[in-house]
């Protein structure tokens, strides 16, 4: 069955960088588009970056740009997400997704907590 494990996540100080992780099985990981997604307390989950399936075109949301890198490992059934100069307002869980491919469902992770302290 499809798996989507996210890691990485952890309390880092205004201003730090983590390396989110999401192992992917039970399906053909490189043939799929993927995403981060967020959600912070109170408010609704929002996408954060979507990545082609070979890598090649990546999409971000505003609030990141120039901060945060989606990456993947089609080798090693893996997604990425770098994130640097992280502020108070990028805590939330963070999700990764499969996303759709024909008739294919989307799947989400378990979630993985990140905090920012100011």
């Amino acid at each position: 069955q499809v798996q989507l494990v996210e890691s990485g996540g952890g309390l880092v100080q205004f201003g730090g960088s983590l390396t989110l992780s999401c192992a992917a099985s039970g399906f053909t990981f490189s043939m799929y588009p993927m995403s981060w997604y967020r959600q912070a307390p109170g408010k609704e989950r929002e996408l954060v970056a979507t990545i082609r399936s070979d890598g090649v075109s990546t999409k971000y949301a505003d609030p990141v740009k120039g901060r945060f890198t989606i990456s993947r490992d089609n080798a090693k059934n893996t997604l990425y997400l770098q994130m640097n100069s992280l502020k108070p307002e990028d805590t939330a869980v963070y999700y990764c997704r499969r996303e759709t491919l024909g008739n294919s469902p989307r799947y989400w992770g378990q979630g993985t907590q990140v905090t920012v302290s100011s």
